[in-house]
């Protein structure tokens, strides 16, 4: 499968060169699937211009991070990784984070981390605590930047502040964010991101599948995914979907999964969709070298404002 070349991005000010998407492996070792399986889906990425895996120690309790270890050693010098500090009640204390950092580079088989974020705020630890760890993670050398996952605007304006004390640059915020959750744009937390240069990183960008088309009142998502949601609610989110359908075909065949992405790029968000078998990454990749026009967005964004006043 010959693609053009992926232009890359910077992840925030870190200095850090992405693609413009990731590949979420929250399911790696965890979901069933072989190893050879999920090597052949990281090779497929790094192939067609991905370089972004994003993990977490939480993932599979540990399971997601040992399963990307086994593919990193022979290309991690070509991979750009992140994982996740998580800060449970029993570990709110500053000084557990770089145990943790280390932790999570063994499972990895890596020496230092591309990226290192906070997992999400702990109230009412201070965000200046958890910066300050991360700050000595980053003047150490064990990780290359720092972010933050599921902060809010004032939140993550206090962790770009602390680390700003130590000339370090708030790389990215890591949330839940698609068109059917727009709550970062509500909450004025993407435009806080565009204040501060800080990347925001949206995961579940296709909403559990819903932005996919695969989904109808007929045919339910399968397992704990299909009780979240009832027939009347696939019925409802339909029309948006058939309009991703309309513009991703205008795009040369694209399909709503493909065009969901791109509005989350057009948006100024870098996506991770999940991925976990090479299909999977074909279809993520196609997301990409090409935009929906600003009146598509604008009538994807109109489309789905209507569902709130049905």
């Amino acid at each position: 499968m010959e693609t053009a070349p992926v232009e890359m991005i910077e992840m925030g000010a870190s200095g850090l060169q992405t693609s413009p998407l990731g590949i979420g492996t929250n399911r790696w070792g965890s979901n069933g699937k072989p190893e050879a399986e999920l090597r052949s889906t990281f090779e497929a990425a790094l192939d067609l211009g991905i370089n972004l895996f994003d993990t977490a120690e939480i993932y599979g309790m540990g399971g997601s991070e040992r399963t990307l270890g086994q593919f990193l050693p022979a290309a991690a010098h070509k991979a750009v990784v992140t994982s996740k500090y998580a800060p449970l009640p029993w570990r709110s204390a500053r000084k557990g984070l770089l145990p943790a950092l280390k932790a999570s580079l063994a499972r990895l088989n890596l020496t230092r981390l591309n990226l290192y974020l906070v997992h999400w705020p702990l109230p009412p630890v201070r965000i200046e605590t958890w910066m300050e760890a991360m700050s000595e993670a980053v003047e150490s050398g064990l990780a290359l930047a720092a972010g933050v996952s599921n902060f809010n605007p004032a939140q993550m304006r206090q962790a770009h502040a602390a680390l700003a004390k130590h000339n370090i640059a708030l790389a990215c915020n890591q949330v839940d964010y698609s068109l059917l959750n727009r709550q970062p744009e509500r909450s004025g937390l993407l435009e806080a991101c565009r204040e501060l240069g800080v990347t925001l990183v949206a995961y579940r960008p296709v909403h559990g599948g819903l932005l996919t088309g695969k989904y109808t009142a007929q045919n339910m998502p399968p397992g704990p995914r299909g009780w979240r949601y009832s027939p009347g609610s696939l019925d409802r989110v339909q029309p948006l979907v058939d309009l991703l359908r309309q513009f991703g075909e205008a795009h040369g065949g694209k399909t709503p999964s493909q065009a969901a992405l791109n509005w989350l790029i057009c948006k100024g968000a870098l996506p991770i969709p999940g991925a976990h078998s090479v299909k999977h990454v074909q279809e993520n990749a196609g997301a990409l070298g090409w935009r929906l026009s600003d009146e598509e967005v604008a009538r994807l964004d109109a489309a789905e404002e209507s569902l709130h006043r049905r």
